[in-house]
């Protein structure tokens, strides 16, 4: 699990979810570009400066606060913007830019376990826990984001893929999305249950 007591603690979580919240905002906007669509471009989005894309309270407080609480982080970025009219491939390009995010997240992942398993660090160094810290997060923001709630990149690609009916429900639960996330993870042991799936995939990996 990670560890978010102390001052090293919460700096190497800040560290690393600004590592990889940037680079998953900055894979949504580049796949977006290459699928035709420049509104990402156009607004400063297709970027690796973490001043474009985070937010104080969504992307550095929320996540630090549910970390401690549920040990899975609730966090996020300022939204990517695309124009789905420009976009190739109509609602399966969308789901593209949407997966792009989560599974810039998984590849990260891997390479940190890569790092790992070819250095042999352990949690008991400064390195190995920033490594196990970011195999983490980077897990937890994969398994996080691909969950099919509104507006969660998950339901970008389940809309792609839903009937008709499931589509126009999912738009209308759209504005109430993360109130609901909110409400399974405090309420229904959702935070355990995507904790349960982080553990899983980080035991596979390492």
């Amino acid at each position: 699990m990670l560890d978010t007591s102390g001052l090293t603690g919460i700096a190497i979580v800040i560290i690393c979810i600004l590592i990889s919240l940037v680079i998953h905002e900055f894979m949504h906007a580049y796949v977006g570009h290459l699928l035709g669509d420049t509104t990402a471009h156009d607004q400063g989005r297709l970027s690796l400066n973490p001043l474009n894309h985070i937010d104080p309270v969504m992307t550095i407080a929320l996540p630090i606060i549910t970390l401690i609480l549920f040990h899975a982080p609730i966090l996020a970025a300022k939204p990517v913007p695309f124009n789905p009219d420009r976009v190739k491939f109509d609602e399966f390009g969308a789901a593209l830019i949407a997966a792009a995010g989560p599974f810039s997240n998984l590849v990260l992942a891997i390479i940190g376990a890569a790092i790992l398993h070819l250095t042999g660090v352990n949690g008991s160094t400064l390195l190995g826990t920033f490594v196990t810290t970011f195999i983490w997060l980077n897990i937890a923001l994969f398994v996080f984001n691909l969950v099919p709630i509104p507006p969660l990149d998950g339901s970008r690609v389940l809309y792609a893929f839903a009937p008709e009916p499931i589509q126009d429900f999912m738009r209308t639960i759209e504005q109430y999305g993360l109130i609901l996330i909110f409400a399974l993870v405090l309420f229904a042991g959702f935070g355990g249950f995507l904790g349960t799936i982080d553990q899983a995939i980080y035991n596979f990996l390492t």
